[in-house]
């Protein structure tokens, strides 16, 4: 079954969420969104204690339940010491690598609802200046924000209602080129997240519901390896949508969606993974198997936490993972397509 996707729609969804702050913890601005966009195809929103939020859609068969997760959480960074001279240390939310954010603009939010720009540079941040600007390793010691506001001082810093514990969003650079290329910070996982509303527009557009009952869960905590550790019990299948690999070794590619097999903790349901690589083939979906050394994904949080279910992992191929990564739109189609066969088990 060829599903015709919306493509404009999910590369418009992507660029808007792209922007919305949520480094990992940090839900306050984006959960509006998600409740806007579950409102424009008729669903509400729900919660679990945790914060995460659900959509519930019933299913032609209700005697069975199924959960597909797409994070919501990025990478991110928080202040944890101001210094005298004004600039700002931080610590990294998630696993940032810090050679690629370096002279990136990022945004600080302060608890009482203020925001201040500035950039991420290096303590060796000149070749004119420092002989180890090329070589010294950047890390939270090497690493701060130079902030754009006139500071001189850790009591200029105060006065503007930055402090420890503030959450600090990297500014996404997001490109979409038009040979269908996607360049983009946080494609992991704001592009499953997209993908899952281009299958709540295809589903409501053809009137269409899943075989079985369906959650779509929107975690902010994967990064932390902490997402899918609390499931609703009823659910009997977790399918992580979340970013393939790209590299030596790996088969995925970024036309093509990767399904994967075994990530750093173990592998995934032998049967789920048959399963859905006999979806991809009816539904003409391109993919590849595929086997991660350093990942993880929700599904794999769910099955470390002994919840009593099958588990399995897929999504678009990414160039430059935890950077600012690359797809195509291929993959983002077919990872919607996927989405689909899966949950009308077709």
């Amino acid at each position: 079954m060829d599903f015709r996707m919306d493509e404009k729609f999910l590369i418009d969804c992507f660029k808007e969420i792209v922007e919305v702050p949520s480094p990992v913890g940090y839900d306050v601005q984006f959960k509006p969104v998600l409740e806007r966009y579950a409102a424009m195809f008729g669903q509400t929103l729900t919660y679990d204690r945790r914060g995460t939020p659900y959509i519930t859609l019933e299913g032609e068969d209700n005697s069975k339940t199924v959960l597909l997760g797409a994070h919501c959480d990025t990478l991110g960074l928080m202040v944890r010491h101001i210094e005298n001279n004004g600039t700002l240390r931080v610590r990294a939310l998630g696993g940032i690598n810090y050679s690629n954010i370096e002279g990136s603009t990022v945004t600080v939010f302060t608890r009482d609802g203020r925001k201040y720009t500035g950039m991420m540079v290096c303590n060796s941040h000149s070749v004119h200046v420092f002989l180890d600007a090329r070589t010294l390793t950047r890390n939270d010691e090497t690493m701060y924000i130079l902030l754009d506001e006139p500071v001189t001082s850790k009591e200029d810093v105060l006065a503007l209602g930055i402090r420890n514990g503030d959450i600090v969003h990297i500014a996404p650079d997001c490109e979409f080129t038009e040979k269908g290329f996607l360049k983009s910070r946080f494609i992991d996982d704001k592009a499953a997240v997209a993908c899952a509303f281009g299958v709540l527009k295809y589903l409501r557009e053809n009137g269409l519901k899943p075989k079985y009952r369906t959650l779509l869960a929107f975690p902010f905590r994967e990064e932390l390896g902490q997402g899918g550790s609390y499931v609703p019990p009823e659910v009997e299948e977790y399918i992580a949508v979340d970013i393939g690999l790209i590299g030596p070794e790996h088969a995925g590619n970024e036309h093509a969606v990767s399904i994967c097999c075994k990530d750093k903790n173990g592998p995934y349901d032998y049967e789920l993974i048959s399963r859905l690589a006999n979806y991809a083939e009816k539904a003409g979906v391109d993919y590849n198997l595929d086997v991660f050394l350093n990942y993880s994904t929700d599904g794999n949080a769910a099955m470390m936490g002994g919840q009593n279910l099958r588990a399995a992992a897929f999504g678009m191929a990414c160039w430059c993972s935890h950077g600012r990564e690359r797809t195509h739109i291929d993959g983002i189609v077919g990872t919607a397509k996927l989405m689909l066969a899966y949950m009308l088990d077709i």
